[in-house]
């Protein structure tokens, strides 16, 4: 599903020229659940950022289900992103002037699906997140763990082919954390593609496949 070749990325500045990511070879089966680790400043979120098609590398290749992506335009990228990749960050990003339900609905009015369409698979994806109750409230209305499962409602809304999670317990208690780690799972068990960042073992032990990142290379797989 994902294939990249010798993934490069170097950030410059007129003085100072930063490698964020150096030939960075990854094989993703479709189905698989992946997660990557490695101390801060190694590259973890440069790598998501270009897999989720919100970056471009400086070289290398990226194919996604036999697409070259890595150098896209921008506006071929967004669509293809849209239609394919859905995410889930550490900080929620949910839109405080939004209520649930039209968090949710966001990624659906972006590829023009009808209110009648949007409003059934909004409420199917909430109640399989068991958040339809607060469907009418706002995210500063809830708690980390409702605002979560609200992000990840909103990411798989769509059915898309890849979810990209970066630190998605990074702010739950071990409870939230967990239920949320316990949602990721059973979308993988039904055939999502995962790729999760995180700096917890315990996060790390539900994937497929560790790959460990420092200074910009894959150190190890296991």
């Amino acid at each position: 599903m994902i294939k990249t070749n010798e993934l490069t990325k170097i950030f410059r500045t007129e003085e100072v020229e930063t490698t964020a990511l150096s030939k960075v070879n990854l094989d993703i089966k479709e189905g698989e659940y992946v997660a990557v680790m490695g101390p801060s400043g190694c590259g973890k979120s440069t790598l998501l950022n270009i897999l989720g098609l919100l970056d471009n590398p400086s070289s290398g290749s990226y194919v996604f289900n036999g697409t070259e992506v890595a150098n896209l335009k921008e506006r071929e990228r967004t669509i293809f992103r849209k239609g394919n990749i859905g995410f889930v960050f550490q900080s929620f990003n949910l839109i405080d002037e939004l209520t649930v339900h039209e968090n949710v609905e966001l990624p659906l009015i972006y590829l023009k699906l009808s209110s009648s369409q949007r409003k059934k698979m909004v409420e199917s994806v909430l109640e399989r997140m068991k958040i339809a109750h607060r469907a009418k409230h706002f995210p500063q209305q809830l708690s980390g763990g409702q605002q979560q499962r609200v992000a990840i409602a909103r990411a798989v809304v769509a059915n898309p082919k890849l979810i990209l999670a970066d630190e998605p317990t990074g702010n739950l208690d071990s409870k939230n954390g967990l239920e949320v780690i316990n949602l990721l799972s059973d979308l993988n068990k039904e055939g999502t593609t995962i790729v999760m960042v995180t700096h917890s073992e315990r996060d790390a032990g539900y994937a497929h496949r560790v790959i460990n990142l420092f200074d910009g290379h894959i150190v190890a797989e296991k």
